[in-house]
């Protein structure tokens, strides 16, 4: 267990969330959900190797792996908030997400650029006492990644429109990209 080391995340394991939206724009971040950092530990560490305990009502998660060597489990833990849409469920799953990235799975979607969708690129509409709102679905059609794991390159399509609305090219053509 000493060099494990989780893969970097595929275009298709990221998705895509809205920050921030005004009549000009809207911001995207990036994210990984529940499922995806099972899957990462499966096939990193197998099914057997891992387990999940959550403490103080799902607000804390520890993720354990099984080290082999020491034959002992090893644990990382983390705090989560609760989502705007089923509280407990989303205390749940956002502590675990956080005490994943504390084993490494999906640190690099701390190193993506500032993404600004301009208005002409997505439908903001009027919503909820004059707030906008945009129902487009955005998703990560392209990944690029530096050798130290940074993203590099980053290309999001609107699923609506089949519009490619944000582009960074990498900085170097010789870096990894993710299909």
């Amino acid at each position: 267990m000493k060099d494990l080391k989780f893969r970097k995340l595929n275009p298709d394991e990221i998705e895509c969330r809205v920050g921030t939206i005004s009549e000009k724009g809207l911001s995207l971040l990036l994210y990984k959900d529940a499922r995806c950092d099972m899957n990462l530990l499966d096939e990193t560490v197998g099914p057997m190797n891992w387990k999940r305990e959550h403490t103080r009502e799902n607000r804390n998660c520890i993720v354990s792996l099984w080290d082999e060597d020491k034959k002992e489990w090893v644990s990382k833990e983390d705090t989560g908030t609760e989502s705007n849409t089923e509280a407990e469920k989303g205390l749940a799953s956002d502590s675990f997400k956080r005490a994943c990235f504390n084993w490494g799975i999906g640190r690099e979607l701390y190193t993506a650029p500032f993404i600004w969708i301009k208005a002409a690129d997505c439908n903001i509409t009027d919503g909820f006492q004059g707030r906008k709102k945009c129902n487009d679905k955005f998703v990560v059609a392209k990944l690029t990644y530096k050798d130290n794991g940074d993203i590099d390159g980053l290309a999001i399509v609107n699923q609506k429109t089949g519009k490619v609305v944000f582009m960074q090219v990498p900085t170097d053509p010789k870096n990894k990209e993710v299909k």
